[in-house]
Protein backbone atom coordinates (compact mmCIF):
# COMPACT_ATOMS: atom_id res chain seq x y z
CA UNK A 1 0.00 0.00 0.00
CA UNK A 2 2.99 2.40 0.88
CA UNK A 3 4.09 1.61 -2.57
CA UNK A 4 1.56 2.40 -4.32
CA UNK A 5 0.77 5.67 -2.41
CA UNK A 6 4.47 6.64 -3.67
CA UNK A 7 3.67 5.92 -7.62
CA UNK A 8 0.25 8.02 -6.76
CA UNK A 9 2.09 11.08 -5.26
CA UNK A 10 4.64 10.80 -8.38
CA UNK A 11 2.26 10.64 -11.04
CA UNK A 12 0.26 13.70 -8.62
CA UNK A 13 3.24 15.75 -9.83
CA UNK A 14 4.27 14.69 -12.84
CA UNK A 15 1.29 14.99 -14.67
CA UNK A 16 0.69 18.83 -14.15
CA UNK A 17 4.18 19.01 -15.54
CA UNK A 18 3.40 17.00 -18.65
CA UNK A 19 0.44 18.87 -19.25
CA UNK A 20 2.21 22.13 -18.63
CA UNK A 21 5.24 21.25 -21.16
CA UNK A 22 2.86 20.31 -23.68
CA UNK A 23 0.89 23.60 -23.60
CA UNK A 24 3.80 25.62 -24.17
CA UNK A 25 5.45 23.23 -27.13
CA UNK A 26 2.42 23.42 -28.85
CA UNK A 27 1.66 26.98 -28.41
CA UNK A 28 5.08 27.55 -29.50
CA UNK A 29 5.16 25.11 -32.64
CA UNK A 30 1.63 26.74 -33.64
CA UNK A 31 3.35 30.41 -33.74
CA UNK A 32 6.87 29.60 -34.68
CA UNK A 33 6.28 27.32 -37.35
CA UNK A 34 2.62 25.92 -38.25
CA UNK A 35 0.88 29.49 -38.85
CA UNK A 36 4.05 31.14 -40.69
CA UNK A 37 4.41 28.46 -42.94
CA UNK A 38 0.69 27.13 -43.73
CA UNK A 39 -0.65 30.12 -43.54
CA UNK A 40 1.55 33.67 -44.44
CA UNK A 41 1.59 35.20 -47.92
CA UNK A 42 4.75 36.49 -48.88
CA UNK A 43 3.40 39.97 -49.50
CA UNK A 44 1.23 39.95 -46.08
CA UNK A 45 2.55 39.72 -42.83
CA UNK A 46 -1.20 38.89 -41.46
CA UNK A 47 -3.80 37.82 -43.74
CA UNK A 48 -7.40 37.16 -42.97
CA UNK A 49 -6.89 33.29 -42.85
CA UNK A 50 -4.02 33.40 -40.53
CA UNK A 51 -6.05 36.01 -38.12
CA UNK A 52 -9.18 33.69 -38.03
CA UNK A 53 -6.98 30.74 -37.48
CA UNK A 54 -4.58 32.45 -34.92
CA UNK A 55 -8.38 33.11 -32.98
CA UNK A 56 -9.50 29.81 -32.96
CA UNK A 57 -6.56 28.43 -31.43
CA UNK A 58 -5.89 31.17 -28.84
CA UNK A 59 -10.11 30.39 -28.15
CA UNK A 60 -9.68 26.44 -27.93
CA UNK A 61 -6.43 27.37 -25.95
CA UNK A 62 -7.85 29.85 -23.39
CA UNK A 63 -10.45 28.31 -22.63
CA UNK A 64 -8.45 24.95 -21.50
CA UNK A 65 -6.52 26.95 -19.33
CA UNK A 66 -9.18 29.18 -17.83
CA UNK A 67 -10.74 25.83 -17.71
CA UNK A 68 -7.66 24.18 -15.96
CA UNK A 69 -7.06 26.95 -13.56
CA UNK A 70 -10.64 27.16 -12.60
CA UNK A 71 -10.63 23.59 -11.56
CA UNK A 72 -7.85 23.94 -9.21
CA UNK A 73 -8.74 27.38 -7.61
CA UNK A 74 -12.67 25.58 -6.42
CA UNK A 75 -11.73 22.48 -5.69
CA UNK A 76 -14.49 20.40 -3.90
CA UNK A 77 -12.50 19.77 -0.78
CA UNK A 78 -15.12 20.05 2.98
CA UNK A 79 -14.20 23.56 4.73
CA UNK A 80 -16.42 21.94 7.21
CA UNK A 81 -13.99 18.99 7.90
CA UNK A 82 -12.19 19.43 11.30
CA UNK A 83 -10.84 15.57 12.23
CA UNK A 84 -9.12 13.91 8.57
CA UNK A 85 -9.89 10.11 8.98
CA UNK A 86 -6.80 7.77 9.28
CA UNK A 87 -6.59 4.45 7.06
CA UNK A 88 -6.70 1.12 9.11
CA UNK A 89 -3.60 -1.07 8.42
CA UNK A 90 -5.94 -3.39 6.77
CA UNK A 91 -7.28 -0.95 4.31
CA UNK A 92 -6.93 -2.27 0.72
CA UNK A 93 -4.33 -1.17 -1.61
CA UNK A 94 -7.33 -0.53 -4.47
CA UNK A 95 -9.01 1.73 -2.74
CA UNK A 96 -7.85 4.98 -3.02
CA UNK A 97 -11.04 7.20 -1.63
CA UNK A 98 -13.17 5.70 1.63
CA UNK A 99 -16.89 6.83 1.25
CA UNK A 100 -17.70 8.27 4.79
CA UNK A 101 -21.19 9.62 4.94
CA UNK A 102 -23.67 11.91 2.74
CA UNK A 103 -22.11 11.89 -0.36
CA UNK A 104 -18.37 12.58 1.11
CA UNK A 105 -14.97 11.20 0.59
CA UNK A 106 -11.56 11.00 2.16
CA UNK A 107 -9.16 11.03 -0.86
CA UNK A 108 -5.87 9.32 0.16
CA UNK A 109 -4.13 11.19 -2.26
CA UNK A 110 -5.55 14.47 -1.34
CA UNK A 111 -5.65 13.50 2.27
CA UNK A 112 -8.96 15.85 2.13
CA UNK A 113 -12.87 14.95 2.84
CA UNK A 114 -14.30 15.63 -0.76
CA UNK A 115 -17.83 16.83 -1.37
CA UNK A 116 -19.41 14.90 -3.95
CA UNK A 117 -16.75 12.85 -5.18
CA UNK A 118 -16.19 11.84 -9.13
CA UNK A 119 -12.32 10.77 -8.80
CA UNK A 120 -8.88 11.79 -8.43
CA UNK A 121 -7.79 14.06 -11.87
CA UNK A 122 -3.62 13.55 -12.00
CA UNK A 123 -3.18 16.48 -14.64
CA UNK A 124 -4.91 19.09 -12.20
CA UNK A 125 -3.77 17.15 -8.92
CA UNK A 126 -7.09 17.41 -6.98
CA UNK A 127 -10.62 15.67 -6.77
CA UNK A 128 -13.12 16.47 -9.02
CA UNK A 129 -16.20 16.69 -7.50
CA UNK A 130 -19.66 19.50 -6.89
CA UNK A 131 -17.57 22.69 -6.75
CA UNK A 132 -15.14 22.03 -10.22
CA UNK A 133 -17.10 18.97 -12.08
CA UNK A 134 -18.64 21.54 -14.82
CA UNK A 135 -14.92 23.43 -15.03
CA UNK A 136 -13.34 19.98 -15.45
CA UNK A 137 -15.52 18.50 -18.13
CA UNK A 138 -15.16 22.19 -20.11
CA UNK A 139 -11.17 21.02 -20.01
CA UNK A 140 -11.36 18.19 -21.35
CA UNK A 141 -13.80 19.66 -24.56
CA UNK A 142 -11.56 22.64 -25.17
CA UNK A 143 -8.44 19.92 -24.35
CA UNK A 144 -10.06 17.83 -27.43
CA UNK A 145 -10.64 20.62 -29.33
CA UNK A 146 -6.97 22.12 -29.40
CA UNK A 147 -5.26 18.65 -29.71
CA UNK A 148 -7.42 17.65 -32.62
CA UNK A 149 -6.98 21.21 -34.32
CA UNK A 150 -3.20 21.19 -33.78
CA UNK A 151 -2.97 17.56 -35.23
CA UNK A 152 -4.84 18.74 -38.36
CA UNK A 153 -2.47 22.04 -38.30
CA UNK A 154 0.41 19.56 -37.89
CA UNK A 155 -0.54 17.29 -40.54
CA UNK A 156 -0.97 20.76 -42.99
CA UNK A 157 2.56 21.65 -41.81
CA UNK A 158 4.33 18.22 -43.24
CA UNK A 159 2.57 18.14 -46.07
CA UNK A 160 3.31 21.47 -47.29
CA UNK A 161 7.23 21.69 -45.60
CA UNK A 162 8.06 18.18 -46.18
CA UNK A 163 5.84 17.05 -48.91
CA UNK A 164 4.44 13.88 -47.12
CA UNK A 165 0.84 13.66 -48.63
CA UNK A 166 -1.49 12.03 -46.02
CA UNK A 167 -4.50 11.18 -48.96
CA UNK A 168 -3.40 6.98 -48.07
CA UNK A 169 -4.88 6.33 -44.40
CA UNK A 170 -2.29 3.84 -44.03
CA UNK A 171 0.04 7.09 -44.51
CA UNK A 172 -0.43 8.32 -40.70
CA UNK A 173 -0.96 4.73 -39.60
CA UNK A 174 2.88 4.18 -40.00
CA UNK A 175 4.21 7.18 -39.99
CA UNK A 176 5.35 7.21 -36.95
CA UNK A 177 7.79 3.81 -37.06
CA UNK A 178 8.91 4.72 -40.35
CA UNK A 179 9.69 8.31 -38.99
CA UNK A 180 11.72 6.67 -35.90
CA UNK A 181 13.35 3.94 -38.24
CA UNK A 182 14.37 7.31 -40.57
CA UNK A 183 15.66 9.02 -37.83
CA UNK A 184 17.65 6.29 -35.97
CA UNK A 185 19.06 5.97 -39.80
CA UNK A 186 20.04 9.50 -40.14
CA UNK A 187 17.65 10.37 -42.95
CA UNK A 188 15.71 12.67 -41.49
CA UNK A 189 16.12 15.56 -39.17
CA UNK A 190 15.07 15.47 -35.18
CA UNK A 191 12.84 18.12 -35.70
CA UNK A 192 10.73 16.52 -38.51
CA UNK A 193 10.46 13.53 -36.02
CA UNK A 194 9.63 15.64 -32.97
CA UNK A 195 7.29 17.11 -35.36
CA UNK A 196 5.58 13.17 -36.16
CA UNK A 197 5.83 12.34 -32.25
CA UNK A 198 3.67 15.85 -31.37
CA UNK A 199 0.89 14.62 -33.69
CA UNK A 200 0.47 11.31 -32.18
CA UNK A 201 0.31 12.73 -28.87
CA UNK A 202 -2.03 15.28 -29.75
CA UNK A 203 -3.88 12.71 -31.49
CA UNK A 204 -3.90 10.58 -27.82
CA UNK A 205 -4.70 13.81 -25.64
CA UNK A 206 -7.38 14.82 -27.84
CA UNK A 207 -9.00 11.07 -28.26
CA UNK A 208 -8.80 10.62 -24.49
CA UNK A 209 -10.76 14.36 -23.35
CA UNK A 210 -13.01 13.74 -25.62
CA UNK A 211 -13.86 10.23 -24.15
CA UNK A 212 -13.67 11.71 -20.42
CA UNK A 213 -15.88 14.66 -21.40
CA UNK A 214 -18.64 12.09 -22.91
CA UNK A 215 -18.30 9.48 -19.73
CA UNK A 216 -18.59 12.55 -17.62
CA UNK A 217 -21.95 14.38 -19.51
CA UNK A 218 -23.36 10.87 -18.62
CA UNK A 219 -23.27 11.07 -15.73
CA UNK A 220 -23.79 14.08 -14.65
CA UNK A 221 -27.04 13.62 -16.83
CA UNK A 222 -28.16 10.64 -14.37
CA UNK A 223 -27.10 12.50 -11.37
CA UNK A 224 -24.52 10.10 -10.25
CA UNK A 225 -20.68 9.84 -10.11
CA UNK A 226 -17.63 7.86 -11.43
CA UNK A 227 -16.87 6.42 -7.68
CA UNK A 228 -20.67 5.14 -7.42
CA UNK A 229 -19.96 3.58 -11.42
CA UNK A 230 -17.29 1.68 -9.20
CA UNK A 231 -19.01 0.77 -6.62
CA UNK A 232 -21.82 -0.52 -8.87
CA UNK A 233 -24.43 2.05 -7.93
CA UNK A 234 -26.03 2.88 -11.28
CA UNK A 235 -29.60 0.86 -11.27
CA UNK A 236 -31.09 4.38 -12.26
CA UNK A 237 -31.13 8.47 -12.44
CA UNK A 238 -31.47 10.51 -9.95
CA UNK A 239 -33.65 13.41 -10.77
CA UNK A 240 -33.77 14.65 -14.83
CA UNK A 241 -31.57 15.17 -16.79
CA UNK A 242 -31.98 18.95 -17.39
CA UNK A 243 -31.86 19.35 -13.56
CA UNK A 244 -28.62 17.46 -13.16
CA UNK A 245 -27.04 19.65 -15.84
CA UNK A 246 -28.45 22.55 -14.32
CA UNK A 247 -27.39 21.64 -10.93
CA UNK A 248 -23.90 21.12 -12.41
CA UNK A 249 -23.46 24.10 -15.28
CA UNK A 250 -25.77 26.38 -13.76
CA UNK A 251 -28.49 28.65 -15.15
CA UNK A 252 -25.85 30.73 -16.96
CA UNK A 253 -24.95 27.47 -18.56
CA UNK A 254 -24.55 29.17 -22.11
CA UNK A 255 -21.89 31.55 -20.77
CA UNK A 256 -20.02 28.99 -19.41
CA UNK A 257 -19.35 27.12 -22.88
CA UNK A 258 -17.77 30.32 -24.20
CA UNK A 259 -15.59 31.14 -21.40
CA UNK A 260 -13.96 30.14 -18.28
CA UNK A 261 -16.17 31.85 -15.71
CA UNK A 262 -18.17 30.49 -12.43
CA UNK A 263 -21.59 30.09 -13.81
CA UNK A 264 -22.82 28.11 -10.62
CA UNK A 265 -22.82 29.31 -6.78
CA UNK A 266 -21.99 26.17 -4.98
CA UNK A 267 -21.66 26.73 -0.94
CA UNK A 268 -18.78 24.35 0.73
CA UNK A 269 -20.91 22.36 3.26
CA UNK A 270 -24.19 22.43 1.03
CA UNK A 271 -24.21 19.40 -1.08
CA UNK A 272 -26.95 16.59 -2.11
CA UNK A 273 -27.19 13.54 0.05
CA UNK A 274 -26.49 10.45 -2.58
CA UNK A 275 -26.45 7.30 -0.51
CA UNK A 276 -26.71 6.66 3.64
CA UNK A 277 -24.70 3.33 2.68
CA UNK A 278 -21.28 3.25 3.30
CA UNK A 279 -19.16 1.59 0.30
CA UNK A 280 -16.64 0.79 2.07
Amino acid sequence: MLFRMVKLRLLNTIAPAYFYTATVVTFALHFLLFMPTVFQRQDVMLNPTMVAHIAVFLFFMGNALGNYTMTIRYPSESANETVIPVCSPDCPDRIDAHYLLNGRHFCKVCKKVILKRDHHCFFTGNCIGNRNMRYFIMFSIYTSCCCLYSLVIGVAYLTMEYSISFENPLTFLTLLPLTTGYFFLGLISGLQFFLVVMLYVWLGIGLVSAGFCCQQLLLVARGQTWCELQKGYLSESRGTWRANLTDVFGSRWALGLFLPVQTVETVPGNWQVYHDHKHD
